[in-house]
C-alpha cells in the first residue's frame, strides 16, 4: 500500500519561512487527493492545505496567502511552502493522500499519511 515520508519540519521564528517535503512509494493509482494536514497538543486536527487530481487546490482561512502545496505532477507527493510562519502555526505536519477521487478532496479523513514532521514557531 502507499507510503509517505514526510520531512523539513524545522524550530525557527516568527516570519520565516519553512518548506515540507513528502516521499511517497509505493503507488497504485494514477492519480489522488493530496494534501497536509496538522495537528497541535489540544486542538482539532486542521487539513491546511489539499490538491485533487486535476490539479485543484484548496486551503484553510488560516493559511491562506502563506502557504502554498505543488506537485511535479499527480503521482508525485506535493510540497508545502510555509511562509510569514507564526506561533499558532506550530504543530505537527502530516502528508496525507487519498485514492478515493469521487469523495470531496479533501476527504473527511486521509486514507494515508505520513509519520509526521514537527514545527516550531516562536515569537
Amino acid at each position: 500500500q502507499l507510503q509517505l515520508v514526510d520531512s523539513g519540519g524545522d524550530s525557527v521564528q516568527a516570519g520565516e519561512s519553512l518548506r515540507l517535503s513528502c516521499q511517497a512509494s509505493r503507488l497504485t493509482y494514477n492519480k489522488y487527493c493530496w494534501g497536509w494536514f496538522r495537528q497541535a497538543p489540544g486542538k482539532k486536527r486542521e487539513v491546511v492545505a489539499s490538491i485533487d487530481g486535476d490539479g485543484d487546490t484548496t486551503y484553510a482561512d488560516s493559511v491562506k496567502g502563506r502557504f502554498t502545496i505543488s506537485q511535479d505532477n499527480p503521482k508525485t507527493a506535493p510540497s508545502l511552502q510555509m511562509n510569514n510562519l507564526q506561533p499558532d502555526d506550530t504543530a505537527t505536519y502530516y502528508c496525507a493522500a487519498d485514492p478515493r477521487l469521487w469523495a470531496p478532496c479533501p476527504p473527511p479523513t486521509y486514507t494515508y499519511s505520513g509519520p509526521g514532521t514537527r514545527v516550531t514557531v516562536s515569537s
